[in-house]
């Protein structure tokens, strides 16, 4: 359908889409007729729906294009708003219209289907996710099928990435650093004590909720130690880089089979970048980042900022050792050296940084912080042991503790007047496309879902050289295949973005 020309136009639109009860669109229409200044165009109509609570933003964008259809998936999830796109597809906010909770959609376009690892991958993230039940790892709900779309059901994490919170506002103070690496370090114990690596930690897979909490977001390419459950890195994996190449640990660039002590490299480039604004390696190709990894050191945190504590630094140091032998051994190892800072009071983020929710969503489950001003606190965690690991459900010895200070976070509804930052759960990148380009992109969820190039947060998926041997070999095979890519890369390497 072409977009409505006129009023009329798209007030048929709308009603065509079905998501307004015709009495409710009746009764707004007719109060609009007695409005001093009636809308007198389409933009001018669709900004009042929105503004009235009548449509989201990404509904009303959609009708003033003429699009109508497929606002609903397999029945039952009412599509609200894009929160993120990336390589393997969109992910879309959502109202369960049964029983009414707010969920996130991870849909994997049917494009993708032609790609006989994606479908699997996809499956695999599933299994993964539902593995784990932890208070800083996004949790899953379902997975279901509906005609040729695959989609993931996950929780709702009302807040943004820590990769849009610094390219947005600049670094991030530093004992709200270590709150947040120590929290993503709960996280990765939960996931290690359950047999898994994420292989691909990086600021845009951790979610800051508007509470101040933690989440980790995107186990596609987690791997199952199992391998009786998992056989997808012998299958599809092994002649290629995956990960994100600001971030890959070291020894990632050169097998996927890697463990826990990757995702704690992964995590200390994260911190890096909390700390700095920007990656550990930042300029040049996929490739000269992946040797940069293997051989360099980045440039220091003090010529950036001096109001890191020494002891801090340190932390950082050592989670970025080249050798996994001298790194933290666990993520639990790491959060009982971040305990000196966690035990410090942190405020909750500031107002500026989180997105503004539109009055539609607002009106179906109110604001976060409405419910954290109840319960008067955000509870945090810490470790009461020395050693050990926590137990796989409940945190074990990592239990709540102190409380975040709210005192300067807002608990009343405030309706939004600019477009919501996007929660990115894939790909983001500091240039991360607006809400009326990533609107048209991908509103279909049938269609395939594009990602940004970015080198800076691009997935390195290339070609790898074999080692012929494990231990000496390694470090000649890595500089030579290292320079065999810089040498042709422009004109042969083929670099897919997952």
């Amino acid at each position: 359908m072409p977009a409505p020309a006129n009023l009329s136009e798209f007030i048929d639109v709308v009603r065509k889409s079905g998501l307004v009860a015709d009495d409710r669109l009746q009764a707004e229409l007719a109060r609009l007729k007695t409005d001093p200044a009636p809308p007198a165009n389409v933009d001018q109509l669709a900004t009042t729906l929105v503004k009235d609570g009548i449509l989201t933003r990404f509904q009303a964008k959609q009708m003033k294009l003429g699009r109508y259809k497929r606002f609903e998936i397999a029945g039952k999830y009412r599509l609200l708003e894009l929160l993120g796109i990336g390589g393997m597809g969109a992910v879309y906010l959502c109202e369960h219209q049964f029983m009414k909770r707010l969920v996130a959609l991870k849909v994997l376009p049917v494009e993708k289907l032609e790609d006989p690892s994606a479908l699997a991958r996809f499956y695999r993230e599933a299994r993964a996710v539902a593995a784990m039940d932890h208070p800083n790892i996004v949790r899953a709900y379902d997975i279901d099928k509906y005609e040729q779309l695959h989609f993931l059901v996950m929780e709702y994490v009302d807040g943004t990435s820590i990769q849009e919170v610094v390219a947005k506002h600049g670094p991030i103070d530093p004992l709200r650093t270590a709150h947040y690496v120590y929290q993503s370090a709960l996280g990765l114990q939960h996931a290690h004590e359950l047999a898994l690596v994420h292989r691909d930690i990086k600021p845009g897979n951790l979610l800051l909720e508007r509470t101040g909490t933690i989440k980790i977001l995107d186990m596609g390419l987690a791997r199952f130690f199992d391998q009786r459950s998992d056989n997808l890195t012998e299958k599809f994996d092994n002649n290629c880089v995956l990960g994100t190449a600001d971030y890959l640990a070291p020894e990632q660039a050169v097998s996927n089979v890697v463990d826990i002590r990757a995702d704690i490299y992964a995590l200390g480039g994260s911190m890096y970048f909390m700390l700095t604004g920007q990656s550990p390696f930042p300029d040049g190709t996929i490739a000269s980042k992946l040797m940069s990894h293997q051989t360099k050191d980045p440039r220091p945190v003090a010529e950036f900022r001096k109001d890191v504590q020494p002891e801090l630094l340190a932390v950082l140091h050592k989670m970025m050792r080249k050798d996994p032998k001298e790194r933290y051994q666990t993520p639990a190892e790491l959060a009982e050296a971040l305990e000196p800072w966690a035990h410090q009071p942190v405020s909750a983020p500031p107002v500026h940084e989180m997105p503004e929710l539109c009055p539609a969503v607002l009106a179906l489950t109110g604001h976060a912080m409405d419910k954290a001003a109840k319960s008067g606190s955000v509870p945090r965690y810490q470790s009461n042991r020395a050693g050990g690991s926590s137990s796989s459900r409940s945190g074990g010895p990592l239990t709540p503790s102190r409380t975040v200070d709210q005192s300067n976070v807002p608990t009343g509804r405030t309706h939004a007047t600019t477009p919501m930052a996007p929660i990115t759960p894939a790909r983001v990148t500091k240039g991360s496309p607006s809400d009326d380009a990533s609107s048209e992109v991908v509103f279909n969820p049938f269609a395939a879902a594009t990602s940004d190039s970015n080198g800076s947060t691009a997935s390195a998926r290339a070609a790898r050289p074999k080692p012929a041997s494990p231990s000496w070999v390694m470090p000649l095979a890595i500089t030579l295949g290292g320079l065999l890519m810089l040498g042709i890369g422009a004109a042969f390497a083929v670099f897919v973005l997952k």
